[in-house]
């Protein structure tokens, strides 16, 4: 079991890694490699040689490798991103990139996304290191540039051209996953991530005639936009359940005691109250547009306008969402992928999956386990070229007045002490036995 100087680390790591600032504002705007070197340093002093990696100068990745008792095993990926999305100052109760401890809770962006994760590994890997433990399987440790934009320059640069590293790994852990999520009456659901939507982020582009703001304009790239944009945000998806999506849903409602009937889902949902939320976003494919640009002057009619839209498909669903953009977008406005990566899924049934759940029960037995799959993206996008599947588990036990979800590149990211303690005791229980 993680030792106490592993659940001092933790706390001291997650605030650590808070105060170096990794703001990847998108466009190659970040740098991580102050965290890439803070992370190595702790690898190098549990006796691994970490190697650090980099595509661009400054965006750095840290990949480490533990031998394994078994060499027949396949070896296992254990990854986290050191970047972080932006943060206001003036918006927040302490300063973001503080790292403060106070009230038993570290402040902080990347509080749970995901410095804490990163912190776990590291005190895992340290507690091993001084109680002489080595996991059955290899155990591949990598810490990641740009997960919150492109990925180029962290996971898609590893996979790409340092495929070596990740030798014998068939599965891998990250971000998302084995948290506590509390349904309003007492119950404690633990989900784990075995799944994620597809990104499909698109740029629209509207063109039309030029012209004065006072005449009449029948082809204005501003009002084919507009029109455009709005079908999209107006449509309403079919349903589409994934077989993560429809286990996640047939153990739910068993566990609320009502009819799994996967024909009426939005009726069962309701009757899953507050629950829904771990579903509710996956069970279609999306579109919101989020970005608009167009025009220089009020009284000049640009000749073209350009729009962004946040789209997500589901395993099996990306078909569909070609086919939809065209037809919503119509005649006069031209859509393409700004960033395309794949859906993926991860088999319930495996013993990794099981190994997960039985360590999250032991040290939360008050708990339920069920499945997900995340609304958003990951790592694992990338490693999955790799052939690498992914799962989210990053444990953590959270009190009932804390949103974790809401917490995500959201203001006040904090994490208690405690859960992150025992968030290290299962993660190094899984570990050790995976």
């Amino acid at each position: 079991m993680a030792d106490q100087q592993a659940l001092d680390e933790v706390v001291e790591f997650t605030s650590g890694l808070i105060r170096i600032d990794t703001t990847n504002r998108g466009g190659g705007d970040c740098r991580e490699r102050p965290a890439a070197e803070y992370a190595a340093e702790r690898l190098a002093g549990a006796g691994l040689e970490p190697l650090m990696l980099e595509r661009t100068p400054g965006r750095t990745n840290v990949v480490a490798r533990i031998a394994g008792t078994d060499p027949s095993a396949d070896a296992l990926l254990v990854h986290g991103h050191l970047d972080v999305v932006p943060a206001e100052a003036a918006d927040w109760s302490v300063h973001p990139f503080s790292g403060e401890i106070r009230d038993g809770v570290v402040w902080g962006r990347g509080a749970v996304d995901m410095k804490n994760m990163d912190a776990m590994i590291l005190a895992v890997v340290r507690s091993w290191a001084r109680q002489g433990v080595r996991p059955r399987r290899d155990v591949v440790v990598a810490f990641t540039a740009d997960e919150e934009a492109s990925a180029e320059d962290g996971s898609g640069f590893l996979a790409d051209e340092h495929p070596e590293l990740f030798e014998g790994c068939t599965e891998g852990v990250s971000e998302s996953g084995a948290f506590t999520f509390h349904d309003g009456s007492g119950r404690q659901l633990y989900p784990i991530a075995a799944g994620e939507r597809g990104t499909g982020w698109l740029k629209l582009t509207a063109r039309g005639r030029a012209g004065h703001g006072s005449k009449v304009n029948k082809e204005n790239a501003v009002t084919r936009l507009a029109a455009a944009i709005t079908r999209i945000g107006e449509h309403e998806w079919p349903l589409r359940l994934t077989p993560t999506v429809r286990a996640a849903l047939g153990e739910l409602a068993a566990l609320y005691g009502v009819d799994a009937d996967f024909r009426e889902v939005d009726r069962l949902l309701e009757k899953l109250g507050p629950a829904a939320k771990l579903v509710e976003a996956t069970v279609r494919n999306s579109a919101n547009p989020t970005m608009l640009d167009a025009g220089y002057k009020v009284n000049v009619i640009p000749g073209e306008a350009v729009a962004y839209v946040d789209g997500r498909y589901l395993p099996g669903g990306e078909e569909e969402f070609r086919t939809t953009l065209d037809r919503l977008t119509g005649p006069d406005v031209d859509w393409e992928f700004a960033h395309h990566e794949v859906a993926l899924q991860a088999p319930l049934d495996s013993p990794t999956y099981a190994k997960m759940r039985a360590a999250v029960e032991e040290f939360a037995p008050e708990g339920h386990v069920v499945p997900y799959c995340m609304s958003g993206g990951t790592d694992a996008k990338q490693f999955s070229r790799l052939g690498i599947t992914g799962y989210g588990f990053a444990p953590l036990k959270l009190p009932e007045d804390l949103d974790y979800q809401a917490l995500f590149h959201g203001v006040d990211e904090r994490v208690p002490v405690e859960a992150l303690h025992f968030g290290v005791r299962v993660l190094d229980r899984f570990l050790r036995t995976a």
